[in-house]
């Protein structure tokens, strides 16, 4: 750990130990290093007994099916009428306005923000960022154990989710060796990776594997195969029946065909104006070569520098100019 990181982390303890009231947000859209840090830090600050609360905007329940199962006790979706009273910490979240602002933070919001992504924007009165650790989850359990919390198989397994799903089940080039040391330390806790394992990647509603397949037979390829790019419009969901949450996983699917650098995945998002349409459009590089964070920054988004997105209102043509132009300049 940096010297600064070092720094930022004897100051969020000391925000932790000193404070009493509590709210929790991340990021929107949530995946599982969100929830999981979420979680996870709510139990820890319950441990100690402060008051917390976890804030998860309306918008986006229920929450994708694979962490359904996730125990929210102690969630809010409206900001609590003593919010001028609470820290506010956010989680695993590069920039503030990727957040219901409106609804968790106002000018007197005194804010911790404890992220892994290195394009964080930095917008928190304690900035604790480690851009080396594996994920969010990772930071959260490292303040767990030096406050001297035990963690109960719940929060293990809250931890544990945050872990395998930003490492890609350990197959990330962020998978270092603390990220084995701390998957170690949650089965100890009680974490059985079979089960959490099949939660999170089987049992799937045969809707998901339908659209699934929509996805797959629109794949196509640009810039002599390091472009693969699949696009999922309302249609798709519509005769499917598929939720937006069973999209995920398309885009890990597109990663793995040989000679891609850059895998898209686009979808329309509900809502708003038929014609056109909003899309959040997910990048992954498949070895390196490509920085999609410096490609989804571009477009007001951000991420890391092997998986990062965007939300637009471009057209699918105007998304696939943009992104090859983007890998061009970075290839070249």
């Amino acid at each position: 750990m940096s010297g600064l990181a070092t720094d930022s982390r004897a100051r969020v303890l000391e925000e932790i130990r000193g404070g009493e009231r509590f709210l929790l947000v991340t990021h929107e859209h949530p995946d599982g290093d969100a929830i999981g840090s979420l979680v996870a830090m709510h139990g820890i600050l319950r441990a100690l007994g402060k008051d917390s609360l976890m804030f998860i905007a309306p918008s986006e329940l229920p929450l994708p099916l694979e962490y359904r199962w996730v125990d929210l006790d102690g969630m809010v979706s409206e900001p609590p009428a003593d919010l001028d009273c609470r820290t506010v910490i956010f989680l695993d979240c590069g920039n503030i306005d990727r957040t219901p602002v409106h609804a968790v933070r106002n000018d007197g919001s005194h804010i911790l923000n404890l992220d892994h992504h290195h394009d964080n924007t930095l917008f928190g009165d304690v900035d604790h960022v480690v851009p080396e650790a594996s994920c969010t989850a990772e930071i959260v359990w490292d303040l767990m154990r030096e406050l001297g919390v035990r963690p109960t198989k719940e929060l293990a397994e809250a931890l544990y989710v945050g872990l395998v799903t930003d490492t890609g089940r350990f197959m990330y080039e962020n998978t270092g060796p603390r990220a084995h040391l701390m998957a170690a330390d949650l089965i100890e806790a009680g974490v059985e990776s079979d089960v959490i394992y099949r939660r999170l990647y089987e049992g799937m509603p045969y809707a998901k594997i339908e659209l699934l397949g929509r996805a797959l037979s629109h794949v196509r390829r640009h810039e002599d195969g390091r472009l693969t790019m699949t696009v999922l419009d309302r249609t798709d969901f519509d005769v499917t029946g598929a939720d937006d949450s069973f999209a995920e996983g398309v885009i890990d699917h597109l990663r793995s065909v040989e000679g891609t650098k850059v895998a898209a995945f686009v979808r329309h998002l509900p809502g708003g104006d038929p014609a056109h349409p909003r899309k959040k459009t997910s990048l992954r590089s498949t070895d390196g070569e490509v920085d999609v964070s410096a490609i989804a920054r571009e477009a007001g988004g951000g991420g890391h520098r092997q998986a990062a997105g965007f939300t637009t209102a471009m057209s699918e043509d105007e998304i696939l100019v943009f992104l090859r132009e983007q890998i061009a300049a970075q290839l070249g």
